[in-house]
């Protein structure tokens, strides 16, 4: 097995590869004068097992090169196979036409990755399930649920817990957290009026005298989770904190959320934390480099990935 890894998260493929005691295959990925990207695998990869470590987070179109242009020059050098473990799968989002004359983005993403020359995708949970079917090769994707369900488990008292869902498309979702730890569900029913602004406008369930744990899978501009906290708050919620996998935090969002109503927001370190999100008081990281680790053992030992989740 061999581990190679880009630029986009370099402290989570480092414990990836401590988890697994597999050193980083030496490889360089530099720039030109024109930021062109350029790629060279420093060790012999000749027959090898290849996982190559890269998120396709900020900034989502350089790192996005960096991994295609990895794969075709691990292609190229002979490796046996090659994985492309994506712990946040960038443009995740544009899963389908929202308005006439617009692209479905993740499906070309797919499309890049899988004409690079990857012969595998493992990632950690997509936006959207149906995104697994825009590849055309074998595609994990994992969930960070168990991981949160072992913090939340450590930090709260079960019977005091709702689990909520920000909105009504991340039900499933939180409904499956909330059936691992038999905690009840409620829903936040919100009404987008354009990109990056939300309106809480009702909540779904019986939420007095509880704390509630809000779920989803991204948070970008950190408007929807502050507005549910508020809304929860109003309507008799002890106190609001979130577990949200892939913490993109842009803009002014880390500032929105220290400045909110939530009491605590946990994130994983799919994408790399930013030095905002590493002071902010009420931010926390939980790591799933054990996570991703096991994923990678278990497929190049040709296991069972889905039992992770069993």
């Amino acid at each position: 097995m061999k581990l190679v890894a880009g630029n986009s998260n370099r402290p989570l493929a480092e414990a990836i590869a401590a988890y697994l005691n597999v050193p980083l295959t030496k490889c360089s990925v530099r720039r030109f004068a024109d930021m062109e990207i350029f790629v060279e695998i420093q060790e012999n990869v000749r027959g090898q097992d290849v996982f190559v470590l890269q998120s396709t987070s900020y900034p989502a179109n350089d790192h996005l090169m960096e991994l295609l242009i990895m794969i075709d020059a691990l292609q190229r050098a002979s490796a046996r196979r090659i994985t492309a473990v994506m712990p946040y799968f960038g443009y995740a989002r544009q899963d389908r036409k929202v308005s006439p004359r617009t692209p479905i983005s993740a499906k070309l993403v797919a499309n890049l990755v899988s004409q690079a020359g990857a012969n595998r995708v493992l990632t950690l949970d997509l936006h959207a399930g149906q995104i697994q079917g825009f590849f055309d090769i074998p595609t994990d994707n994992l969930y960070a649920a168990p991981e949160m369900v072992k913090d939340i488990k450590k930090n709260y008292e079960l019977e005091k817990v709702m689990v909520v869902s920000p909105d009504v498309g991340g039900v499933v979702r939180a409904r499956g957290l909330a059936k691992r730890i038999g905690a009840p569900l409620a829903i936040i029913d919100k009404r987008r009026e354009r990109a990056g602004d939300s309106e809480v406008m009702n909540v779904i369930g019986e939420v007095d005298g509880y704390s509630c744990v809000l779920v989803d899978d991204i948070v970008d501009s950190g408007g929807t989770l502050c507005n549910a906290a508020e809304a929860l708050l109003e309507n008799g919620a002890n106190d609001v904190s979130a577990y949200i996998t892939h913490g993109v935090l842009s803009g002014g969002a880390v500032a929105r959320v220290t400045a909110s109503a939530m009491s605590n927001l946990v994130i994983t370190d799919s994408i790399l934390p930013t030095e905002a999100v590493r002071v902010a008081q009420n931010i926390r990281v939980m790591s799933v480099a054990p996570l991703l680790g096991e994923a990678v053992a278990r497929t190049s030992g040709e296991e069972s990935v889905s039992s992770l989740f069993d």
